[in-house]
């Protein structure tokens, strides 16, 4: 009895580790300001890339707009970053809510 959970739990490990190099290369995009400011994130809530238009740069806006432009758009690819790492745990857990069974075991 206790084998086969062992067994099940090295395999879960397993998954999880396949899964969280996965997502290192799954990426999402979130854009602003019409795709003026494009921030990339990937599955690991790691931005990897900001795109700003060359002519918002160049049209004379003021920087507190375009540091407002460039969070938001940061703020949105973490949250489809996280969107994303939800929906691969799931997949991992049977649909079970992750972050309950990993407070479980905090406690």
């Amino acid at each position: 009895m206790f084998g086969n959970m062992f067994e099940q739990m090295q395999k879960a490990q397993q998954d999880m580790a396949k899964i969280q190099n996965e997502l290192k290369n799954k990426t999402v995009e979130a854009s602003v300001g019409g795709g003026k400011v494009i921030a990339t994130a990937n599955g690991c809530q790691q931005i990897v890339k900001i795109h700003i238009d060359p002519e918002l740069l160049s049209s004379g806006e003021d920087a507190d707009f375009l540091e407002d432009m460039t969070v938001a758009a940061v703020n949105q690819a973490l949250e489809k970053s996280k969107a994303l790492l939800q929906t691969e745990m799931s997949q991992l857990t049977g649909g079970l809510d992750f972050n309950n069974i990993m407070k479980m075991f905090q406690k």
